[in-house]
């Protein structure tokens, strides 16, 4: 299910009374766990389609194939009780209902079973149920659907301390001992560590900044400072980045927790991370679409009367059959992908809207990752730049090639380039 850009007020207070308790410090940022897992995660950034056999199967296959059997968290959904199309099965929209199309889709798609786990805000006690940790342990695999992140972390884990109820604990195990979890949307945002953004969007963090906090303003950046499960540890997650222009916010909350690495997964693709939080984890992209790498080692920021800027950081897309190694910060392009050659001399099209500003109503012409391509595409320029849609301040994105071989692409010239180690600079005007 695709996340939605407003925040649900009901869940606001609750979390901002927990923030205090919750706030973590900010050393070892990208620092492998003590307790890493054997096991594997299949993360997709929304809207994930029923008919993409690719990432379906993916899931199916790490969880036995024919003998799968898959257990469904749909608790980021509003529960039935809220839903005032409960009772109508082509108009529902609850936890029970998104349980139930999660469910046959996995069995259209070749598991021998599929479940709904029935844990949402109206069953927030079966999370500590003995008789559910039974049903999770029957299970081979897991898919946690989308909807509101923080559902996960009031119905899976308890108050203050963050501590796994038995069903959480359950799952846990499974991956440590080698089970696949997969999500999508919210459910892929839920894997992350400390700092879980709680929502925001890319000029208005850019312009003010990150705090702890989970608002009622869509517009404003906010994170969970203990995060989400923290199945995934060597950089942040965000969702739906291209589709919403989420790279501004991402890099933003990076340099304002600490953090060095992001993820930025697109819709309806799939990151795929064995081994998660040890020495050998190693990443993978299946799908149409792809994977940004934010890398932030070298980024420089500064605030002056003018606004924030960041200089230094690097941006790299990562596309179907790539491999990224994060203990190396090492990306290597699919077998059979080869360097793209920069054939033409059409300079990079303006572009107005770099981040897909929302008050934008004339559309999206333009993104962050279509300014890249141009410029890898074009023999006449080394550098390119790419404007906020918003004024007071207006932000210039600069993006430039370090190197002749920065682009690769496939058999299908139409297929999306992989990109590697372009740099990646804001400023504001």
């Amino acid at each position: 299910m695709p996340g939605s850009r407003t925040r649900r007020s009901l869940l606001a207070a609750t979390a901002i009374t927990l923030l205090a308790a919750l706030a973590v410090p900010a050393a070892n940022a990208n620092a492998v766990p003590e307790n890493a897992v054997a096991g594997s995660l299949v993360l997709v950034g929304g809207g994930l389609k029923a008919d993409n056999k690719a990432v379906y199967g993916e899931i199916i296959n790490r969880a036995g194939g024919s003998s799968a059997r898959i257990g469904v968290l749909t608790a980021a959904s509003v529960p039935a009780s809220r839903d005032p199309h409960a009772d109508d099965p082509d108009r529902c929209s609850n936890s029970a209902c998104n349980g139930a199309y999660y469910a046959s889709l996995f069995k259209q798609h070749g598991a021998a079973e599929a479940q709904w786990v029935p844990i949402d805000l109206d069953h927030i006690a079966n999370a500590d149920s003995d008789t559910v940790v039974a049903q999770v342990n029957s299970m081979t695999g897991f898919f946690f659907g989308g909807g509101d992140q923080y559902r996960y972390v009031t119905t899976l884990l308890h108050g203050d301390g963050h501590t796994d109820s038995k069903v959480l604990a359950a799952i846990r195990a499974k991956l440590a001992a080698g089970a696949v979890i997969a999500g999508s949307s919210a459910g892929a945002q839920i894997m992350g560590g400390r700092d879980m953004v709680t929502g925001g969007e890319s000029y208005q963090a850019l312009r003010d900044g990150s705090a702890p906090g989970y608002f009622d303003d869509p517009t404003r950046l906010g994170h969970l400072p203990a995060g989400g499960f923290g199945f995934v540890h060597s950089g942040l997650l965000d969702t739906h980045t291209g589709a919403y222009g989420r790279e501004g916010r991402a890099l933003r909350l990076a340099s304002d927790t600490g953090h060095t690495r992001v993820y930025g997964l697109e819709e309806n693709t799939a990151l795929i991370i064995d081994r998660p939080g040890t020495p050998t984890e190693t990443a993978t992209v299946k799908g149409t679409q792809g994977l940004a790498v934010l890398d932030l080692r070298q980024a420089r920021t500064r605030t002056t009367t003018a606004g924030w800027s960041l200089s230094g950081a690097r941006y790299t897309y990562l596309t179907d059959g790539d491999r990224y190694f994060p203990q190396t910060w090492q990306a290597l392009p699919a077998p059979g992908k080869h360097p793209l050659t920069a054939a033409t001399d059409t300079p990079v099209p303006a572009n107005t809207d770099v981040f897909h500003s929302p008050d934008n109503t004339s559309g999206r012409p333009y993104s962050l990752l279509g300014t890249a391509q141009a410029l890898v595409a074009t023999r006449t320029q080394r550098t390119a730049t790419a404007h906020t849609f918003e004024t007071g301040p207006r932000f210039t994105v600069t993006l430039t090639r370090t190197t002749k071989r920065s682009a690769w692409v496939g058999n299908s010239p139409s297929g999306p380039a992989t990109l590697i180690g372009l740099t990646i600079a804001i400023a504001p005007h």
